[in-house]
């Protein structure tokens, strides 16, 4: 049996965790503008970028409110205080176990709030306690990292373990026809990292997809229900094509956010390790953050026969069966980019790994301007 604590670190100090959570903010912030640069190219329209980059902010109060439960990581035995896990090995992210906890915490959120006394309260109190007493307030340190914790959560807007499909019109597709665009994310529990769907459908339904109540709630579970990182595109768009015949998904894309590789926060080899090693480790610069986007296209539409007396339409997804590739991940195309500083850059220009040169690199400016190589 493997040991979990091979793969796991738990961040038992406080600086280092506040440090984990700062990296993660500024990481998610660059991550926006390589979007964005990508959308000036004509890769991703401005409705993609949009969905994704709403994803990200999501993503960065979750860190948020993580990070204000953590404020005080090891000081305290209290299951608000205690510390972080985050997976080493696979994706350098907090376990999903910590998404899962906190959607539980957010149901009550508000009765934890009502029988906690202020910020403002609790900070004088720590002032008293310090002049008066002479002693560090360690319980009232816990409390105010429960009160901003809950704060975050009362807050709304998060990522959770699982975020439902959405719908949203797109215009008239003629003869009839609707153009909705869906999307939906989860935070994948085998592999630590979050995932962002967005599917471009045709709706020939008579009833608008949103309007219809039969099948918009078994749309939803669907998606979810197939919202596996191992999953390939073309299994999941089959899948959804063969169970609506009146949705024709023409275009799929899945964003895969990380893993991110930091020397002190995860444990790699190879390539990635003489690179973060070379860059020196220097506070803000020792990171490299994966991102990969798949994308699979309808080309075609053919008749097929469903019970006795109707036909429905399904889709033929462009595969290219003599390029190998695209067929072995169920995908027209994958992309791989990767964002990181732009010491660690220097150090892969200088390195020179192989298996980098096909993988688009977005590199981070000391000014915070996200350049593209």
């Amino acid at each position: 049996m493997t040991d979990p604590s091979l793969d796991h670190a738990d961040l038992t100090d406080p600086l280092a965790s506040r440090r984990y959570f700062r990296k993660f903010e500024q990481i998610l912030k660059h991550l926006t503008r390589a979007a964005a640069a990508m959308h000036l190219e004509g890769q991703l329209d401005k409705h993609a970028v949009k969905v994704l980059t709403g994803y990200l902010v999501q993503l960065n109060f979750s860190f948020q409110a993580l990070s204000m439960k953590y404020l005080f990581s090891g000081q305290h035995s209290g299951r608000l205080s205690s510390h972080l896990t985050v997976d080493r090995h696979n994706s350098g992210f907090p376990l999903a176990a910590e998404l899962l906890h906190m959607a539980n915490d957010a149901l009550q959120a508000h009765k934890h709030l009502a029988h906690l006394p202020n910020a403002t309260q609790l900070k004088e109190q720590m002032v008293r306690t310090i002049l008066s007493e002479r002693r560090t307030p360690t319980r009232l340190q816990q409390a105010l990292s429960q009160r901003l914790y809950y704060e975050e959560l009362a807050k709304g807007q998060l990522f959770w373990a699982q975020n439902h499909p959405q719908c949203e019109w797109r215009g008239d597709a003629g003869q009839g026809r609707r153009r909705f665009m869906l999307h939906w994310a989860a935070y994948d529990s085998q592999v630590n990292l979050p995932v962002i769907y967005l599917a471009e459908v045709e709706d020939s339904g008579k009833i608008a997809l949103l309007q219809d109540l039969a099948r918009w709630p078994d749309v939803q579970e669907h998606l979810m229900a197939q919202s596996l990182a191992g999953l390939k595109l073309l299994t999941i768009a089959r899948g959804f094509d063969e169970d609506f015949n009146c949705l024709h998904p023409k275009r799929l894309l899945r964003f895969h956010v990380g893993p991110m590789y930091s020397s002190t926060y995860t444990r790699q080899a190879g390539s990635l390790r003489r690179m973060l090693e070379a860059a020196g480790g220097t506070e803000g610069q020792d990171w490299v953050l994966a991102w990969t986007m798949e994308v699979l296209e309808s080309e075609d539409v053919r008749e097929q026969r469903v019970g006795w007396f109707s036909k429905a339409e399904r889709e033929v997804f462009a595969l290219d069966p003599f390029g190998g590739q695209a067929a072995d991940t169920g995908a027209t195309r994958t992309e791989r980019a990767i964002i990181l500083p732009q010491r660690p850059f220097q150090a892969l220009a200088e390195l020179d790994p192989p298996g980098f040169a096909e993988v688009r690199k977005f590199v981070v400016s000391p000014s915070g301007q996200v350049l593209q190589y």
